[in-house]
């Protein structure tokens, strides 16, 4: 009975250790390949390099060739050793050798998992395989990418907007691209690299750059969004990428007269009206202006419209002010102030105003005048030579 109970453990013993899962290479006879690493993650393009033990547990020399199992279509591969390409390897007995393993994942892989062998043949029985998982993290694609992580900016009509863009070749061939922009009449783009304009950029295959490209809005330019296409492209490749501009505008509003003069001259008492410019010289619609005015004691004006619901960028209304002059208004200059408002912004006109002495009075006066003369010739006449 001890006998059985031996053989049983002795059994199991064997079948413990001949299936440890710490175990990295098949092999037979005296030849043995390992590497610690042999389960990665990539992503397309990408070159993994593996160090292979290459083990011979023999006390004969072994001169062996390598060979891949079920490697994908489109993998590159190259084993080295000493920094050279070996097509054979001698390894002595009870001794080891490393040789260095690189693995290049295409641009255009797809996303999943890949297993493959490396095999190592010698003479006789002594051949061994090592096992390896490759998995892709991402799908594949042998084109141009041009992308950037903020394509929107907003700001002011006179603010410069720039942008990061990253240009990346994922082609299998050196790319020299030629940079454009397409925009709107008085728009100004730039590509920099660093400090330094371009206007192409040579990439090797799987390369990326970062460029800087700045645009520059038109003056006067109305608020709103704007689209601005840039494109990379190559006899052969291309990738377009549109970037937006949202202006904000600017608020500015001017009041003045269509000749540019601010005088006039009115009579005690009178009336004059004058004509009022309200221009909106900013980049933003104004809402709801109003105007208003300042005047001496006992005067008045008035409006022929106080409130302008909306002027566009570069609209102008004309508005009729009435200036009423005190009846009891010595003749002198006096000041008048309109103002034009809106929410964000406001202008201001100030008028010297002359007033003259009324012609009526100027009448009685001749009249009266007319009259001393006349009662002095009269008595002169009639009482002269007595």
């Amino acid at each position: 009975m001890k006998k059985v109970w031996s053989i049983l453990f002795a059994f199991l013993l064997l079948f413990t250790f001949s299936f440890h899962p710490g175990q990295k290479a098949y092999a037979a006879g005296n030849l043995t390949l390992f590497t610690p690493y042999t389960g990665l993650s990539v992503t397309p393009g990408e070159t993994i390099d593996y160090s292979v033990d290459v083990v011979n547990s023999g006390s004969s020399i072994l001169n062996l060739t390598f060979q891949f199992e079920n490697l994908p279509k489109g993998w590159e591969h190259s084993i080295t050793a000493g920094g050279k390409d070996i097509r054979q390897l001698s390894v002595r007995g009870n001794s080891e050798e490393t040789i260095n393993v690189e693995i290049t994942i295409p641009l255009d892989a797809d996303k999943a998992d890949y297993r493959f062998n490396l095999v190592a043949n010698g003479e006789g029985n002594n051949d061994a395989r090592l096992p390896f998982l490759v998995t892709v993290t991402e799908q594949g694609s042998f084109k141009t990418e041009l992308s950037s992580e903020q394509t929107n900016l907003e700001g002011h009509a006179d603010s410069s907007f720039s942008y990061t863009v990253t240009l990346k070749n994922r082609t299998a061939s050196d790319q020299n691209y030629a940079l454009s922009a397409s925009t709107d009449e008085g728009w100004t783009v730039k590509f920099k690299s660093g400090s330094d304009s371009i206007t192409s950029v040579l990439l090797e295959p799987n390369e990326s750059k970062d460029i800087t490209v700045d645009v520059t809005p038109p003056e006067n330019v109305e608020a709103g969004e704007y689209k601005i296409p840039i494109k990379a492209a190559t006899s052969n490749t291309s990738a377009d990428l549109t970037l937006e501009t949202v202006i904000t505008g600017t608020y500015d509003i001017e009041l003045t007269t269509p000749t540019g003069r601010l005088s006039t001259d009115i009579t005690a008492g009178g009336k004059k009206v004058v004509d009022l410019v309200v221009k909106n010289t900013g980049t933003a619609p104004l809402l709801d202006v109003s105007l208003k005015s300042s005047t001496p004691p006992n005067w008045e004006t008035e409006f022929d419209t106080s409130t302008i619901a909306e002027l566009k960028p570069g609209e102008e209304k004309i508005v009729k002010a009435t200036i009423h002059a005190s009846d009891d208004a010595i003749a002198g200059d006096y000041v008048v102030s309109f103002t034009a408002s809106a929410p964000e912004t406001s202008s201001d006109a100030t008028f010297r105003v002359s007033v003259e002495t009324s012609t009526l009075w100027g009448i009685v006066g001749i009249l009266i005048i007319i009259g001393v003369i006349a009662a002095l010739y009269y008595l002169v006449k009639k009482y002269g030579r007595r």
